[in-house]
This record gives C-alpha cells, structure tokens and sequence, in this order.
C-alpha cells in the first residue's frame, strides 16, 4: 500500500514533456486495460478512448487546447469520448454482450434492462451524455492512478475546445462527444515550474468525515 501510495504522491500535473521519450506500447497497453475495467454506471461502459500518436494530428489539435505543449510534446495523447446519447442499440449491446459471456440469462438482470430501456432513451440527449461524461471521469482517475504505478507522468485537460476537438477526430459520426484530454509522456528535465513544488492537498482531518 505504501507504495502506491508515494507513486500517487510523485505523480502531478505534468507542465512540460520531453517529446524525445517515448512511452512503451506495453506499458500504454497497461494504462487502456485499467481504464477498460474501470466502473461504469450499470456495466455500460458509456465512453471510448482514442489513442493518439499522429504528429499532425495533435498540432491540429494544440491550438484548440489553449496551445498547450503537452499536446504535441507528450508521447501519447488520451481523448476520452462519451457517447452523445444512450440509445436502446446501445443498451441491448452490453447487456447481450453480458449474456453472452457468462452464457445464461437471469431474469432479474432482464428486468433490469428493461427498466433501463424504458428510462434512458427516453431522456433528453444533453442529460444522457452528461451522466455518460461523468463515467469518464472514472476511467480517467483509473488512468492516472495507473500511469503513477508504471512512474508515467500525465496531464489530466478538461481546456480545450469539445467541438473542435470533434470535428478533428470524427467523433459526430461516431456518436461521441470528447470529455477529457489525457497527454502520457515523461516529465522533461528542465522548464516545468510545477515539477519540484510540493503536492498541496488538505488535510486528512479537513477532507474525510467518519460517521461511525
């Protein structure tokens, strides 16, 4: 546990990388299956991550993200996109897919489908891809959490352009709406003003509240 726990207090919001260093595809592989198992509201998993390493692609990008460096100089970037609706395909696909893998139906699992079914696709779709967002988010924390272990540094954006960053990925026609921006790299030696600040956070006693 002390281990991890000195990981997540060496890991920050990296400012500058140094674009020579590139991250292994085993270890880039590492971070995408912990986000890939990482808690979903009702098992949906309502979001797909795209993976990024065309150079052209990212300079497209950067200046719709603020111009920040860590777009381009990063070794990989993260985008984090949420489906822009929840749909009765969408649903019947986890949960065919639920079936299918364990090989048996259960009846209070189909009543919970169509529960589901009779709720979501009812909704508007700015309500749908705003619950659909917030499941992100938790892959997100996976991502992080899972990049401090490997010692990857990472720089978690939510400054950007959504729209923008839509039209240059495609993501419309998808379906999906980008959320978040995750740049993986390595931190680079010098030009980062954060990289030898002390971590801030509140105190234990200020931040947790047991109710015994």
């Amino acid at each position: 546990m002390s281990d991890l726990i000195s990981k997540l207090e060496w890991r920050y919001a990296t400012k500058k990388f140094d674009p020579s260093q590139v991250v292994s595809q085993d270890k880039i592989d590492f971070i995408l299956e912990a986000i890939r198992l990482s808690a979903t509201s009702s098992g949906l998993q309502p979001y797909e991550v795209l993976v990024i390493t065309n150079k052209a692609i990212r300079e497209q990008i950067k200046p719709h993200a603020w111009n920040q460096g860590q777009i381009t100089d990063s070794s990989h970037l993260l985008v984090f996109a949420a489906w822009d609706n929840y749909t009765a395909e969408r649903i019947n696909n986890m949960f065919d897919l639920t079936n299918e893998i364990r090989g048996f139906k259960n009846e209070g699992w189909e009543n919970y489908r169509a529960m589901l079914l009779n709720t979501y696709p009812q909704r508007d779709a700015e309500t749908n891809y705003q619950h659909a967002a917030r499941q992100a988010y938790i892959g997100l924390g996976s991502a992080l959490i899972a990049a401090a272990e490997l010692k990857v540094d990472s720089t978690p954006m939510e400054g950007f352009d959504p729209v923008k960053v839509d039209e240059i990925l495609g993501l419309k026609e998808k379906g999906l709406r980008s959320v978040l921006l995750l740049p993986l790299g390595y931190r680079a030696d010098e030009g980062d003003w954060l990289v030898k600040l002390q971590k801030i956070r509140r105190s234990r006693e200020q931040f947790v509240t047991e109710i015994n």
